[in-house]
């Protein structure tokens, strides 16, 4: 059990460790945000659509490194501690980053640019296979008894700071440049800012200290022995990809997709899109710790049952409502529920999942299971949602994916009732 430290020593630690959660999600926002603009720079073609898949292929590609991400970087900070493996994922992800904002693009590189940009989402994405995990465990492992719901809850939540930011830096550019500047070289702008932060960030995670849980275990498994340990725990990592697929597809929905969605599908402007998502960001900050911190009273199945029910009888009516009338008004209604949806669901599902997880094991079980959710189905979200609407001309076709997500997460909800009693008893041992 972690000992109850004081209160401003606890949000201390809460927020360095969150800080590179806020890296990640923006780098991620932002790539998503910019897709057009992006595949105008490094995939040029006669047709604006393909020139659109290919960015947003290589956005959802950067999710196919981080199952890797999970294994290679999640068994490191299994072994060698939460807070070196924290800093090795920050600045792998700030590589990353670099390299997207400095490469010059395909008129002048040729072939080269786009090659440097897909490794460089590679490099993200394998960074960012572990950071979450690592992130999310650390929280549950220093936070006061009775409280890890609302602990965890930070997790999301900082990253939820991340869209807030990305979007009023895209209503800035708005603003301030016409939206052929933009697509010429205003989208690199957000890009050179995240840069800009990386060494305050690597200060942040310097400061962090280790968790006690981790200090306390007596034995550090190697790489061979956590392969094993998670090999044979292969039905709890696929529930917790079941659980997740609710949660990824929901967020890259109504964050990364929205200004592409409602700029090319809607054909509202891109200053209403980036105001919209801004509005959803503050409301996923608002609701994820509410949440957390009720899924400490009700419990966590009740919310995950709750909320997949409600994506899976909602989102594609919501979706249909707001293509029949396009406006502003209609967009933030029907984000701003689902945002209440995802972050309701999401506030117990990560916390959940930590809990579910052998301590052994738990951050690299965990990392593997929400990393595999997000490369089969979440990253690739944008990608996806843009195909259905071009193959079958229904614009609300996002909602139908939606729904599938969380028909997955209403199954998982009721197949990991057998890991009760395992939960049940550490939660016994915490409050001790």
């Amino acid at each position: 059990m972690t000992s109850p430290s004081s209160r401003p020593s606890q949000i201390g630690r809460v927020l360095r460790v969150s800080s590179g959660n806020f890296l990640e999600m923006y780098d991620f926002m932002i790539f998503g945000y910019y897709a057009a603009a992006i595949g105008k720079t490094f995939f040029p073609s006669d047709s604006a659509f393909a020139s659109m898949m290919l960015a947003l292929a290589t956005f959802g590609a950067g999710f196919l490194m981080r199952p890797l991400g999970a294994i290679i970087l999640g068994g490191y900070i299994d072994r060698h501690g939460r807070r070196a493996g924290l800093i090795l994922t920050l600045g792998l992800m700030s590589l990353g980053t670099l390299s997207i904002a400095a490469m010059p693009g395909y008129a002048t590189a040729g072939v080269l640019a786009p090659i440097v940009v897909l490794l460089g989402r590679l490099l993200q994405g394998f960074s960012a296979g572990a950071e979450l995990g690592g992130v999310s465990v650390y929280l549950s492992e220093i936070a006061t008894p009775g409280r890890k719901g609302f602990y965890v809850s930070w997790q999301s939540a900082s990253q939820q700071l991340a869209v807030v930011f990305a979007a009023l830096l895209g209503v800035a550019l708005s603003l301030k440049l016409p939206p052929d500047e933009v697509t010429d070289w205003g989208w690199r702008i957000p890009f050179l800012v995240g840069c800009l932060i990386v060494p305050f960030l690597f200060f942040l995670r310097r400061t962090l200290t280790e968790t006690d849980a981790f200090l306390a275990r007596r034995h550090h498994p190697t790489a061979g022995e956590l392969a094993r340990s998670v090999a044979a725990h292969w039905r709890i990592v696929s529930i917790g990809a079941m659980l997740a697929t609710m949660t990824t597809v929901s967020f890259y929905i109504i964050t990364a997709y929205t200004p592409t969605f409602g700029s090319h599908e809607l054909h509202l402007a891109a200053l209403d899109s980036f105001v919209v998502t801004l509005c959803v960001g503050l409301s996923n900050f608002i609701w994820l710790p509410v949440m957390g911190a009720l899924s400490d009273k009700v419990g966590r199945r009740p919310l995950l049952v709750a909320c997949t029910l409600g994506a899976l009888f909602t989102a594609y009516p919501a979706m249909s409502w707001l293509v029949a009338e396009p406006s502003f008004t209609r967009l933030l209604a029907v984000e701003l529920w689902l945002s209440f949806i995802y972050a309701s669901y999401n506030g117990a599902m990560v916390v959940y999942l930590t809990e579910i997880m052998p301590e052994d094991v738990r951050i690299s079980g965990f990392s593997l299971a929400y990393s595999l959710a997000t490369a089969i189905f979440g990253g690739f979200t944008p990608a996806i949602c843009t195909w259905l609407i071009h193959v079958s001309s229904n614009k609300a076709a996002p909602g139908a994916w939606l729904s599938a997500a969380a028909l997955l997460g209403l199954a998982a909800a009721f197949l990991s009732r057998r890991y009760d009693g395992a939960i049940a008893t550490a939660r016994a041992r915490a409050l001790q």
